[in-house]
């Protein structure tokens, strides 16, 4: 629990790297969003200042719609799931699990849980995003992501925070120029 009184809270600790994704699936940037938070979980989490349970629906400049839940504690693993639905159909990113094995009985559906720690999960990806940066500093070219693409996230982290207290949409334009 120290580490939640630091952290910047849910919508900075956590719901960045989510911030950070819909931004990359929608291919625009968020105008306006609206967030709802409460302690459903963890006591101790309110008591450190922050939330446990959040959502956060999001409008983006061309039109599009998009809608975040974020937990602090899924018993059965580290669940991280994206859906996109388009004019011309939709996409799924399921969560990993060790297997790719589903078992199917007259009993039911039984599948592994999603893998627990975050770097069981991203640690290819964490190596492709080292050696992306790393080659373009050797090539002397732009990295695929700017310094922009870092600070968008930050700043609809903090209207998600804005907008939890005041309970009300806010702008990202009203924390800062995007």
């Amino acid at each position: 629990l120290s580490y939640v009184k630091v952290s910047g809270g849910l919508f900075l600790d956590m719901m960045i790297h989510d911030f950070d994704m819909v931004r990359y699936l929608v291919g625009a940037e968020v105008e306006e969003l609206y967030a709802m938070g409460a302690v459903l979980i963890d006591p101790a989490i309110g008591e450190a200042g922050d939330i446990d349970t959040a959502v956060v629906s999001l409008k983006f400049a061309n039109g599009a719609m998009g809608f975040i839940e974020n937990s602090r504690q899924a018993r059965y693993g580290y669940d991280q799931r994206a859906e996109v639905f388009g004019s011309k159909g939709a996409i799924e990113s399921s969560n990993k699990t060790a297997h790719n094995t589903r078992w199917s009985t007259a009993n039911g559906v039984m599948e592994p849980n999603p893998l627990y720690f975050f770097l069981e999960r991203y640690l290819d990806s964490y190596t492709a995003e080292m050696r992306a940066f790393i080659d373009a500093i050797q090539q002397d070219v732009p990295t695929a992501v700017t310094g922009r693409d870092g600070r968008i996230p930050v700043v609809m982290g903090l209207a998600a925070g804005l907008s939890l207290r005041e309970r009300r949409p806010v702008r990202l334009t009203e924390i800062a120029a995007t």
